[in-house]
């Protein structure tokens, strides 16, 4: 089962080589580290938004670069699904009228679904979200 889940936050730390992340993730086994399928999502969002305002060649070329790199990047995580389960857990945290974004939202009923820890930025947002174990690698 999966311990630790990558918010999207730190993926995008990731892929851009951030040192701190790169050795806490090289410390822990593979199977033990996952990415709800919300962030490939919200990246791949973020690529085609650039590709789409791309009006220069080279900024055209360069956004499709990314699109390319990230692809192959999200190709070496366990992408965990928006089951069943998570959908139970959105639809509580929905109930309790927790004030952080839908997606926010998704990516903590996925990794509580999980019983596992988010690991991100932005705990201003998570830590309004009962139970969820969240940590910060990127400090």
């Amino acid at each position: 089962m999966t311990s630790y889940v990558l918010d999207s936050d730190h993926l995008n730390l990731h892929q851009r080589g951030h040192e701190s992340i790169r050795k806490r993730l090289l410390l822990i086994p593979r199977d033990d580290v996952a990415v709800t399928v919300v962030s490939p999502e919200e990246l791949m969002r973020g690529r085609l938004a650039q590709i789409r305002k791309a009006i220069k060649p080279e900024h055209r070329l360069e956004a499709y670069e990314w699109l390319s790199k990230t692809l192959e990047f999200l190709c070496g995580f366990i992408v965990l699904k928006f089951d069943i389960g998570a959908e139970a857990q959105f639809q509580t945290l929905r109930a309790q009228k927790i004030k952080i974004g839908t997606q926010d939202l998704k990516i903590a009923a996925v990794t509580l679904n999980q019983n596992a820890t988010l690991i991100t930025r932005n705990r201003r947002d998570f830590v309004q979200v009962p139970d969820l174990k969240i940590e910060d690698w990127s400090i």
